[in-house]
């Protein structure tokens, strides 16, 4: 068996302390590639230093997440073209539109958006897409855009099967995380209805540690609870859920 976490965060602090051992884990656990969405122009550094290290293991992505733009957000579009001008990236994420924390910056965000979507499309690359109470206008920007043949995954996908079909008619895949494995999600009614060919697995480290983790600091060996999860949920076997997850990855980010 062969799993992607397709969203992780390895090169945060939290994982200073254990960073080699968690990749031990993941690997032990079956765990063959660690895709890492960028943050800001700050955390390109030790995302690239952490690609450095675990050559073939662990692949980088670049983009501003949407809780990143500020005022500055010019300076960091400028900082994605220019790394992107030094250094390989298999995507432009983490990318997109929060609405949850914070509405102040929602100008800054859409135009952040669309302007890294075009980055996208210029570098014939995929978008890994953060829509936390935005997915509606997400869509419409996208469908705005006037760019053609985007193609991509939503991360931490929570919403109905009305959504889900909107996403896929697009031509993006949803990435399943730990929420799945949460006993009141109701997720698991809404991924029983999508074909596994337009999902992709995710931890989101450290974040939403699946069950029975819940609560602990998420990692990439954890993702196997989501699987089986999705297994059951399928009624399949494991084996199944990875490597039809796992071709869907390699197949959207190119992977080797």
């Amino acid at each position: 068996m062969q799993l992607i976490d397709s969203h992780t965060h390895l090169y945060l602090p939290e994982f200073d302390d254990d960073r080699d051992e968690i990749i031990s884990r993941a690997l032990n656990a079956d765990v063959i590639k660690m895709l890492l969405p960028n943050i800001d122009k700050e955390s390109v550094i030790p995302l690239l230093r952490m690609v450095n290290k675990y050559p073939g293991i662990c692949y980088p992505m670049i983009g501003i997440h949407p809780t990143s733009i500020k005022d500055n957000y010019k300076e960091q579009l400028e900082a994605v073209n220019s790394n992107l001008g030094k250094h390989y990236f298999i995507a432009i994420g983490e990318i997109g539109i929060d609405l949850y924390w914070d509405k102040t910056y929602m100008n800054e965000q859409q135009t952040a958006f669309t302007e890294q979507l075009k980055i996208a499309a210029r570098e014939n690359l995929p978008v890994v897409i953060h829509s936390r109470n935005s997915l509606e206008k997400i869509l419409t920007l996208i469908d705005n855009s006037g760019l053609q043949d985007l193609r991509g995954v939503f991360h931490a996908f929570t919403g109905s099967i009305e959504q889900a079909n909107e996403i896929i008619s697009r031509g993006f895949l949803v990435g399943i995380g730990g929420i799945l494995t949460f006993k009141n999600s109701g997720l698991d009614k809404v991924i029983r209805l999508i074909d596994l060919e337009n999902i992709i697995l995710e931890t989101d480290s450290p974040y939403l540690a699946p069950v029975p983790k819940r609560g602990k600091r998420n990692e990439s060996s954890y993702i196997k609870f989501i699987a089986e999860r999705l297994a059951d949920i399928k009624n399949i076997p494991v084996d199944e859920i990875a490597d039809i997850t796992t071709s869907n990855c390699i197949n959207l980010f190119n992977l080797k």
